[in-house]
């Protein structure tokens, strides 16, 4: 199946929650995916605990991709 989606970033919850901030800022409401907290709510554990990962529609991704990187020199 194919999406309108891209993953531009996967990692720490307190980053991709500093990012998703940034976007939100431009505009721009990206998707996040947290297997951790999925298999939390279907009643299973999971060895990787605050990984997240970020999507945004394709019509954004140049501009998200332009607030990523300035997000990410902070560090």
């Amino acid at each position: 199946m194919e999406s309108d989606y891209s993953k531009l970033y996967a990692g720490s919850f307190i980053v991709v929650q500093l990012i998703t901030q940034n976007l939100e800022k431009e505009g721009i409401t990206p998707i996040i995916k947290d297997e951790t907290e999925s298999a939390r709510l279907a009643g299973f554990g999971t060895a990787t605990y605050g990984f997240q990962e970020l999507y945004v529609h394709s019509s954004e991704k140049t501009k998200a991709e332009t607030v990523i990187t300035s997000t990410l020199e902070g560090f």
